[in-house]
């Protein structure tokens, strides 16, 4: 039996302890560690629609969204016999032994560590060689408002009704707006990122007023920044359905594109998004049904190539790319 400091709950046949279940997660909210555990038992088939089989990296908030947190690449020891795991890579080639999000029982076990969700890989952890998910970023620039973004989420769907690809929305939890598309398992990251670049300067090219390519945030000015290099290899992205570090719960939140124009993304939260998911349902339902082709993507790759443009610039803990630029911010190449 639980005592006073744990409580249970049961889930897809698993019991996971919760421990300090009435401590104040969201504080903005009055949300708790065991309300977040309930919220993502009440979004469980939705969730699995994009986790489920994903390696998953951990951020733990041990006081919660408005105390302090860090990164836990691998998963600690005296995890129980049933918890899935995988070896992951970072950037620099150094290997852990990741959370594997096989169903809602691993969410909450992490949530009892104190993660509040979860940064998740663009493959399936049975299939580390291809990324099934192409991530669109819209990151608005200081200065931008979520109208602007609203704006450039609707060129991205035209650009991809003309490319016959199909986008699935969703809020970042914050002030952006991530679009995916579910991807035969047939390229890795190397050609997803490609994709992206591509997709990011055919957006500039239409709307240089709105949109930026431009990886140096000093040349961005007051627009949206299509953040190609979420697509890098072995990079993590905060998945769909999951609380944000924020202290009012907001949620990651997937959209029907029609919403788009009138969702408020602050209302969305660990509180009111399970009703919505009961009376709308997933607009994400089809998306795992769906799998479709990057090469629209690589074949507007291949024509910027014919054109002239190089790579653009990768993080700076990439090793150097064969095509890509003068890794140096603008400014300082002129002072040098």
């Amino acid at each position: 039996m639980a005592g006073k400091d744990v409580r249970v709950i049961e889930a897809v046949g698993r019991t996971v302890e919760i421990s300090n279940p009435d401590k104040v997660y969201f504080p903005e909210l009055g949300a708790t560690k065991f309300e977040l555990a309930s919220y993502y038992v009440a979004v469980a088939d939705a969730l699995a629609t994009t986790a489920t089989g994903r390696p998953a990296m951990l951020q733990r908030f041990p006081n919660g969204a408005a105390g302090p947190s860090f990164f836990q690449k691998r998963v600690p020891s005296g995890i129980p016999e049933w918890l899935e795991t995988t070896e992951v890579a970072t950037p620099n080639g150094t290997t852990s032994n990741a959370l594997v999000v096989a169903d809602v029982a691993h969410v909450l076990w992490a949530v009892n560590l104190g993660c509040l969700g979860l940064h998740l890989w663009p493959y399936m952890a049975g299939d580390p060689d291809h990324a099934d998910e192409l991530r669109i970023d819209l990151d608005p620039q200081p200065g931008v408002s979520f109208d602007q973004v609203r704006t450039a989420a609707a060129h991205v769907r035209e650009l991809l009704d003309e490319l016959e690809m199909t986008g699935y929305p969703k809020t970042s939890g914050n002030r952006g707006i991530h679009i995916y598309v579910r991807l035969l398992p047939q390229w890795d990251s190397y050609d997803v990122r490609a994709g992206a670049v591509a997709l990011a300067r055919e957006l500039e090219r239409r709307q240089p007023d709105l949109v930026t390519a431009n990886w140096w945030k000093e040349d961005r000015g007051e627009r949206v920044f299509v953040d190609f290099n979420q697509n890098a290899p072995h990079k993590t992205v905060f998945g769909a359905w999951f609380a944000r570090p924020r202290v009012g719960g907001q949620v990651s939140t997937p959209l029907a594109w029609d919403e788009i124009a009138t969702v408020d993304p602050e209302a969305l939260t660990i509180r009111t998004v399970p009703d919505r998911v009961h009376r709308q349902g997933d607009p994400w339902a089809d998306m795992a049904d769906r799998p479709q082709s990057l090469q629209p993507l690589l074949d507007l790759a291949a024509k910027d190539r014919a054109d002239g443009l190089h790579d653009a610039p990768w993080p700076p803990e990439y090793p150097k790319q064969p095509d890509e630029p003068t890794r140096v911010a603008p400014s300082r190449a002129k002072k040098e």
